[in-house]
């Protein structure tokens, strides 16, 4: 019942934030219309769950940012210094990383963090290993993408979950 109330509330926030019209009768019964379709035929395709409501957990997600930001910076400092240098040292390699994300919107997170943080790009997801690609072996090694991990799954699937494995 949560997620219905939770969705339905996010929704009609968007919708109002977005049309600006809080004056015109029939547009706002157009609203409350495409709102209620929308929750409940999400509903009835049993897809409102935990995934389809991480407004739930946004403030976790937020506390994760400001740390990603800063992985981001340090790893564009590392590309910025070997694009500057005049012999190119880079050694590129594909490694499989082994994550501790359950649901498919951690696994998301995680895989894009990697992307986003200059000098690796996740190739594949596949389960619960990811096939990532990185510039520089040293640096790319399945250990170097723990402190991450550990991170999403606390900031997505809860530190709950993180125990169970």
């Amino acid at each position: 019942m949560g997620y219905v109330v939770g969705l339905t509330a996010v929704l009609t926030a968007l919708w109002l934030g977005l049309s600006g019209y809080f004056d015109k009768p029939i547009l706002l019964f157009f609203g409350v219309v495409s709102v209620t379709l929308s929750v409940v035929l999400t509903a009835r395709m049993g897809i409102l769950d935990r995934d389809a409501s991480p407004y739930l957990r946004f403030h976790r997600i937020l506390a994760y940012l400001p740390w990603l930001v800063g992985e981001i910076l340090k790893a564009n400092a590392k590309v910025l210094r070997a694009c500057l240098a005049a012999n190119l040292d880079i050694r590129p390699t594909l490694v499989k990383v082994k994550t501790g994300c359950r649901s498919d919107l951690a696994k998301t997170i995680f895989a894009n963090s990697i992307t986003l943080t200059p000098g690796t790009v996740t190739v594949d997801v596949d389960g619960d290993m990811l096939l990532v690609h990185g510039l520089y072996e040293e640096d790319s090694q399945p250990e170097a993408f723990e402190e991450m991990d550990r991170r999403v799954v606390d900031a997505v699937d809860g530190k709950a979950r993180r125990s169970a494995r």
